[in-house]
């Protein structure tokens, strides 16, 4: 997606740890028109009428996936990261590595709100090692419920996670795949 590239060399920055912070538009301060435009560009990669619920993980996954869920008319849900006590009932639960906070995590989603035979499309913004996604993987299988695919706006290429992902046959749609960053130099994989 040649708009979303665009705002990445012209905004963002790489950290040390390999972390490409684009928090101007993406995942602190949120530009809601080109989300709308990512849910937009999601919509050609997936057929949303055989989708029944979004879902996301805590936290800066949730923009986009509700700004996706209005655009398609559909309900979202998304996993938690600590129990709260409003949360009643049996829960999905999955373990994941933070690759952002470098420890340990639970993904927590209420067995209410994904039922067996649910078709799931899970939407992140930003997809390194793949933990996350694995983790949601792992909690709509723990369902029951049937996995579309994977929409990611932006993927870290070098560091496997969305490689790994479709090796094991998820359907895995990103709209950046950065192949290489360094300070002042992005470079992004090659369209297929």
């Amino acid at each position: 997606m040649q708009e979303l590239k665009e705002r990445i060399l012209k905004e963002g920055r790489v950290l040390p740890g390999d972390i490409i912070k684009v928090d101007g538009f993406l995942n602190h301060r949120v530009d809601c028109e080109l989300m709308s435009h990512i849910a937009d560009e999601f919509a050609k990669y997936f057929n949303i009428d055989d989708v029944d619920i979004l879902l996301t993980a805590e936290a800066s996954g949730i923009a986009l996936t509700a700004i996706c869920a209005l655009r398609y008319g559909k309900p979202m849900v998304y996993a938690k990261k600590a129990k709260s006590d409003n949360i009643e009932g049996g829960l999905f639960k999955s373990e994941i590595i933070s690759y952002t906070y470098k420890k340990k995590v639970t993904l927590l989603v209420a067995k209410d709100w994904i039922k067996p035979g649910m078709r799931v499309l899970v939407i992140d913004d930003f997809l390194a090692r793949g933990e996350a996604l694995r983790g949601l993987c792992e909690i709509v299988e723990q369902a029951g419920a049937q996995l579309v695919g994977i929409g990611c706006a932006i993927e870290k290429g070098f560091q496997g996670g969305g490689d790994r992902l479709r090796e094991r046959g998820v359907n895995l749609h990103s709209l950046a795949i950065i192949e290489k960053a360094e300070p002042g130099n992005i470079v992004f994989r090659e369209d297929d």
